[in-house]
């Protein structure tokens, strides 16, 4: 004989009273009614998270937009800018007339097996804060970076321009070619044959 077998011959000639036997099913029924009550509550919260997520994500295209200041053309503006997870970014902006302007980029990168990885929201972060150069009708070339605008027209000999910048402890050192982009290091000017 096993020892549940002996466990269940002692016991079995022992009878419980009417009061506990009643006891223990009120205990029971009070059990299932707070496991009802919490599985209740545990799905109402699931719901509720779902549902914020939803409008969260309907209200967000997917992406992760965020408002934020950017200095741009030397002007503290409001900016929208949505990253799509993918490498790219949109961003929307008014500015001192009332007019809306969108802009967009990003890219990839390719690792060391020649995959593609999209770039990071950080490198597109500093691709939006970089500096802008920009050719404007009256034949100016204006340079932007955070709060600075430089006419930098008259800089140019020989078709390149080499531009100091400062902002606050980052120094800034850019080689700038006519209508034919620029190259930026915080050690030293770059050579215009390096580049382009």
């Amino acid at each position: 004989m096993t020892n549940r077998e002996r466990y269940k011959q002692a016991f079995s000639t022992l009878r419980a009273s009417d009061n506990i036997i009643l006891e223990a099913a009120k205990m029971k029924n009070m059990a299932k009614r707070f496991r009802l009550r919490k599985t209740l509550a545990i799905a109402a919260v699931c719901i509720m998270l779902m549902a914020c997520a939803g409008v969260a994500y309907a209200a967000d295209v997917g992406g992760i937009q965020r408002s934020v200041q950017l200095w741009i053309h030397g002007d503290l503006t409001a900016a929208t800018i949505e990253f799509d997870g993918a490498g790219h970014y949109s961003m929307d902006y008014t500015d001192d007339g009332g007019n809306t302007h969108t802009v967009s980029g990003g890219g990839v990168a390719f690792g060391p097996d020649g995959t593609e990885i999209p770039v990071s929201e950080e490198e597109l972060m500093e691709e939006i804060t970089a500096p802008q150069v920009s050719y404007e009708d009256d034949g100016s070339v204006w340079l932007y970076w955070f709060d600075q605008s430089l006419d930098i027209t008259d800089k140019f000999k020989d078709g390149v321009c080499y531009i100091q910048l400062k902002n606050g402890d980052e120094t800034l050192y850019l080689t700038i070619k006519y209508n034919n982009g620029y190259a930026s290091s915080t050690h030293k000017f770059i050579s215009p044959t390096e580049f382009n």
